[in-house]
């Protein structure tokens, strides 16, 4: 199959000799990818931040028609048109059942998702089909459904994590398609005021576009005091940590009002928490990888209903043979996030 494979720091490759997945277990299923996306999170192997496999596919975003299932799926059928959660889950397990499906004791991941096929285990649990589809959607809908395998759903995670409320104040912490996707789930839950940090342009419009009511250029020590000054002193009622690195930790915990909690989705490189602080404020830290396929459902019928449009995160679309030109508009930030148009 054509696919995207990394071979070391900011070495992405398209290869279209790429063995294609096939059916390991019964409750496996195969998927045949019309659209994928690049992630924020993949930039930490292309940058040489986490080792790679020299010449291992990457990708963990997709959506696309159910191509094979195994013999055990009963749920979703060769021919319809699925969202992949990028973390795979049985949704039985006592974890599941608690909410917490990114703990499924059979967790599984998408591996692939920059490639023609991608291989899903525990089909059954994981794959959410869109209605009233024959082959793809219209093409007006591809990037707002596409932004259900990880942003929009790991967003929204940041967002209940921290506790957002009605009638509060939301500071959110980075800028990247999750950050923003974060913004808008906290506009949805109704929280009065949603403060973005953000030093560029192109993100502050979606940002506000999304519900930001207000954007804060600076960072460290200068965002805090804005923050603060914002809030006449107080502080956020709840703050999502969207980046992953100690000073947006850093940050989160010191706007972050005493009584509140930091929802955290960034995966971490160097943050070391402020134990001390959070003590003394009693500020709480809550999140981690999210459980998408819990949100997925309630999220689908948003976008399906037009009341979401997450798919705005999405600045550029680029053929699956140029996934290497995407990787560097991403990391210079010449693009938010990268949508990928696999055939």
């Amino acid at each position: 199959m054509r696919a995207t494979t990394i071979h070391g720091p900011r070495d992405i490759r398209f290869r279209d000799d790429v063995t294609d997945p096939v059916v390991e277990e019964p409750t496996d299923a195969i998927v045949r990818v019309t659209t994928a996306c690049i992630c924020g999170s993949d930039l930490w192997p292309y940058r040489g931040e986490n080792p790679v496999k020299p010449g291992s596919t990457i990708g963990h975003e997709c959506i696309g028609v159910v191509a094979e299932v195994g013999s055990a799926v009963t749920r979703v059928a060769v021919g319809d048109f699925v969202v992949v959660p990028f973390d795979h889950c049985d949704n039985t397990c006592a974890h599941c059942r608690a909410g917490m499906q990114s703990g499924c004791v059979n967790i599984g991941m998408t591996q692939s998702g920059q490639g023609e096929f991608a291989r899903v285990r525990q089909a059954d649990g994981s794959l959410v089909k869109v209605p009233d589809i024959e082959e793809r959607p219209d093409p007006t809908m591809v990037p707002h459904l596409m932004a259900l395998s990880d942003v929009m759903p790991t967003g929204w995670h940041a967002a209940v994590s921290a506790g957002v409320r009605a009638g509060g104040t939301t500071v959110v912490v980075g800028d990247g398609a999750v950050g923003l996707c974060g913004v808008l789930a906290a506009a949805q839950m109704g929280s009065e005021r949603v403060v973005l940090l953000s030093r560029h342009e192109s993100r502050q419009r979606v940002g506000r576009a999304f519900g930001a009511t207000d954007v804060i250029a600076e960072r460290g020590d200068a965002a805090t005091a804005a923050v603060m000054d914002l809030t006449d002193g107080i502080g956020a009622d709840a703050v999502l940590e969207c980046v992953g690195t100690g000073q947006a930790m850093t940050t989160a915990f010191d706007v972050a009002r005493p009584g509140s909690t930091v929802g955290f989705v960034g995966v971490p490189h160097g943050v070391e928490l402020p134990v001390r602080t959070m003590f003394s404020k009693n500020v709480g830290l809550a999140g981690g990888m999210a459980p998408v396929r819990k949100y997925l459902p309630d999220l689908l019928d948003l976008v399906l209903a037009g009341d979401i449009e997450p798919g705005r995160v999405f600045d550029l679309s680029l053929p699956l043979d140029q996934v290497a030109e995407g990787y560097r508009a991403m990391d210079e930030r010449r693009a938010i996030k990268v949508l990928l148009d696999v055939g």
